[in-house]
């Protein structure tokens, strides 16, 4: 679904919301601010680095762009009571190191980033969002289901988002929080732009998806829009395949 569809029907609901995007410089969490920003909502996008901060500012003037570590528990402790309020949290920050995660060290980094970094977030926003009944959309991935010999560290923090998602949805059922994930599957972003270049694993990728194609971030927009609306009030503690049907398989 394209940014100016999927505003078409949230822009109703998403006029005046407060949206926080973790990891929204770029790529998939970048589409997902994008999407908020073009249904009116008011986007803060963090970054893990000045640089690209900087270039995400130059690229989307229309939002808020601010510098946070999600390995920094202090850090993120003190950032959420900066905003005031908050109606939606989506947890898009996020590495992979391929072939560098077998290493205990880098796996461990992996983990810090992706899944414990996740909960830091989700901790310090239950605050403000108990007080608007807002929601948490956390990034899982199609390796919240399968192995990956590369990237143990990532398949590891994916499966730990997924089981997290559900743990929290009924930890925060009670502030009127929901909680749910999307798992994305092969996503033409810069994380997987050597698989794209190289045709003898891009084509068994492409083989084994029904929809033979790539998605794009642009895929994920609709989704969280939907997942953050009314339209899912009865919806917690799901982690639904944004995949072409590579799961299936």
């Amino acid at each position: 679904m394209s940014t100016s569809s999927s505003a078409d029907w949230a822009s109703a609901w998403s006029r005046g919301r407060k949206v926080l995007v973790t990891g929204g410089t770029g790529g998939i969490g970048g589409a997902i601010a994008d999407a908020f920003l073009d249904a009116g909502a008011e986007v803060i996008s963090t970054g893990a680095t000045e640089p690209e901060l900087e270039a995400a500012r130059a690229a989307r003037p229309g939002m808020e762009h601010r510098l946070l570590d999600v390995r920094d528990t202090e850090a993120v402790r003190g950032f959420m009571p900066s905003l005031g309020n908050l109606d939606v949290v989506v947890n898009c920050a996020g590495i992979i190191r391929r072939g560098e995660e077998l290493d205990a060290d880098v796996f461990a980094r992996v983990i810090d980033i992706n899944l414990t970094g996740t909960m830091r977030v989700c901790e310090a926003a239950r605050p403000l969002l108990a007080q608007s009944r807002g929601s948490i959309i956390n990034i899982a991935s199609m390796l919240s289901i399968f192995g990956g010999g590369l990237v143990p560290g990532y398949s590891a923090s994916k499966g730990g988002i997924s089981q997290l998602t559900k743990s929290l949805a009924i930890a925060y059922a009670s502030d009127g929080i929901r909680v749910n994930a999307v798992a994305p599957g092969w996503i033409a972003t810069p994380l997987t732009e050597a698989l794209q270049n190289d045709p003898s694993r891009a084509q068994p990728i492409l083989s084994r998806t029904p929809m033979a194609r790539w998605g794009t971030p642009g895929d994920l927009q609709g989704i969280a829009l939907f997942l953050a609306s009314p339209h899912a009030a009865f919806m917690t503690g799901t982690v639904i395949p944004i995949d072409g049907g590579y799961s299936i398989m």
